[in-house]
């Protein structure tokens, strides 16, 4: 039996991710308020391997992406404290 969509994904008013997978960013990784005493925010420059909450319903204020860095570590980032580098 097939699904019916959600009327969530099929609006017309629906906002797309400004970053897509594959992206190369440069930016400052997003460190939770309760880890900042061992762990502090760094720069970073990387490929978007995921993105996260913050579309459609979600604060963009809370939006994030997930970026692979060059070392193969992986590093959170809010969509506001990134940008898109020169391939």
């Amino acid at each position: 039996m097939a699904r019916t969509p959600s009327p969530r994904r099929t609006a017309a008013h629906t906002r797309r991710a400004p970053y897509a997978v594959g992206d190369l960013v440069t930016g400052t990784s997003y460190v939770h308020p309760e880890d900042r005493g061992r762990e502090q925010p760094e720069e970073f420059t990387g490929r978007i391997v995921q993105v996260g909450s913050g579309w459609d319903g979600v604060d963009a204020e809370q939006a994030y992406v997930w970026v692979r860095l060059a070392t193969g570590r992986e590093r959170q980032a809010l969509i506001r404290d990134i940008r898109k580098s020169p391939t």
